[in-house]
């Protein structure tokens, strides 16, 4: 159905395109028999359970951060066959993100570049949506963590203070935290990568979290999510932080500002790129991670996943969970059952 329907998506502007698909899962997921059907076709009940961080997730194959920012569709996503969804990327308060145009499609790359700024319509209002009427059965059946950044207009000096203010509104309400500080399209948030910010960073919001997690009785993990275009150097100090502060794992990768795999007409496209072309960026430092902690610290694989065999490969390098998200759109929901089934 869905080979049908992409030639039609795709005569439309990317993000139109995105805010109709996501508009149909927001209200398929608010009906009963809607979300039945859904679960009828894409579920899997027997998939193999991972152990990751402390949780369960019901199977290795999760939904990236970046598809739903505002915390509104998840419950139509859960139906899909996605052992866990990462929400976000949330800011403490509201903000428009960046000007438009900013989501460029390459279907012939199946690749994607966006430039969106962390939309959203903040903390709270993310907080009130996961814990909507209705959405206890769901709830339980999916783990669901958010992916927290800080506002656009908030100097790193302070962006701790934006970080600490999600971890405290949603601590309650998901089951693991995503610490962005590698998105491109935030002036100067992967400084916040560097060892000195990103070791107080961490210390505190860590901190934080075990004192906040007496409250919930449960593990609460905090990854890191880390830019593809790291430096040996880089990557080593950032790895320094994340281990002194015992974070619980990291997230590899966010999408990357080069264009050497991308053969298009404008290469100076603004924003992140995604999809095919950052396949084996990302698998290679999912590959120095693993190495570097000599297998110790817990990764999610995401970067360019389209077929089991993209898959197999992220987990080969070391990621214990994987996460999807430009394949998704260009492959569509049958490829999570494709993934849960084959792994």
């Amino acid at each position: 159905m869905y080979g049908r329907l992409r030639p039609l998506l795709f005569c439309l502007a990317p993000e139109r395109a995105h805010n109709i698909t996501f508009g149909l899962l927001r209200a398929g997921g608010s009906v009963s028999l809607v979300r039945k059907i859904l679960r009828y076709i894409y579920f899997r009940e027997n998939s193999q359970p991972v152990a990751f961080a402390g949780l369960s997730f019901p199977n290795p194959v999760g939904l990236a951060a970046g598809y739903d920012k505002y915390g509104t569709a998840w419950r139509g996503l859960s139906c899909l066959g996605f052992g866990h969804i990462e929400l976000g990327t949330v800011t403490p308060r509201p903000q428009d993100g960046n000007p438009k145009p900013r989501i460029f499609r390459f279907p012939r790359q199946e690749a994607i570049i966006n430039h969106m700024g962390f939309p959203g319509k903040g903390a709270r209002f993310a907080a009130k949506m996961i814990t909507q009427p209705g959405s206890s059965l769901e709830r339980d059946q999916i783990i669901l963590g958010i992916n927290i950044g800080k506002n656009k207009d908030t100097p790193n000096e302070i962006a701790v203070q934006d970080y600490l203010a999600c971890l405290r509104l949603l601590y309650k309400k998901v089951d693991y935290f995503a610490v962005n500080v590698s998105s491109p399209n935030t002036i100067g948030l992967r400084k916040l990568q560097g060892k000195e910010f990103l070791n107080d960073l961490l210390q505190i919001l860590i901190t934080e979290r075990d004192r906040l997690r007496v409250d919930v009785n449960k593990p609460l993990p905090v990854f890191v999510k880390l830019s593809p275009d790291l430096s040996d150097h880089e990557l080593d100090d950032a790895l320094e932080a994340i281990s002194g502060s015992s974070a619980d794992g990291v997230i590899a990768t966010n999408t990357t500002i080069q264009r050497e795999n991308l053969m298009i007409s404008n290469p100076g496209i603004r924003g992140g790129l995604s999809g095919k072309p950052l396949k084996d960026l990302s698998t290679s430092l999912i590959r120095k991670i693993h190495h570097r902690t000599a297998g110790t610290l817990p990764i999610i694989g995401v970067g360019g996943i389209s077929s089991v065999d993209d898959a197999r490969e992220k987990l080969d390098a070391g990621a214990g969970l994987i996460q999807v998200y430009s394949g998704l759109i260009f492959k569509g929901p049958g490829l999570v059952r494709e993934l849960v089934e084959n792994l």
